[in-house]
C-alpha cells in the first residue's frame, strides 16, 4: 500500500506514504488511484507531505491517474509539495495540469468555495 486515505469535509485525501516516489512505486500508485477513482469521489487531494524525492515514472503515473480521473468526472489536486518537488512540477509544467495547494486546509477551503 502506497496511499493512506481519509475523508475531510467530503473530499478524499490520499497521502503518499513513501519518502521516495519512484519507478518501484509507480504501478502501485496507478492501481490504488484507479481503485479510489472507481469509488466516484468528486475531488481527490494527493498529499506529498512525506515525499522527499519523486522521479519521472512516478509523475507519469500521476498523469495517468489524472487522465483516468477526468474520464470519471473526478478532480485531482496536490498538496504539501516540498520546495524541490514544487519546482520540478513548475519546470515540467505539471503546475498547469494539477492544481497545487500549500496545504490541506487551503485546498479544502478553495474547493468548497467553488462548489
Amino acid at each position: 500500500m502506497i496511499l493512506n486515505t481519509h475523508n475531510n469535509n467530503g473530499i478524499l485525501v490520499a497521502e503518499i506514504l513513501v519518502p521516495e516516489a519512484n519507478l518501484s512505486q509507480s504501478e502501485l500508485l496507478k492501481a490504488e488511484m484507479v481503485a479510489i477513482i472507481d469509488q466516484k469521489p468528486k475531488n481527490i487531494l494527493i498529499d506529498f507531505s512525506k515525499v522527499q524525492y519523486v522521479d519521472s515514472s512516478f509523475l507519469g503515473a500521476m498523469v495517468s491517474s489524472l487522465k483516468y480521473a477526468v474520464a470519471n468526472k473526478t478532480d485531482i489536486a496536490v498538496i504539501n509539495l516540498a520546495t524541490d518537488i514544487h519546482d520540478l512540477f513548475t519546470l515540467i509544467r505539471l503546475d498547469k495540469v494539477f492544481k497545487i495547494y500549500p496545504n490541506e486546509l487551503e485546498a479544502i477551503a478553495d474547493i468548497n468555495n467553488t462548489l
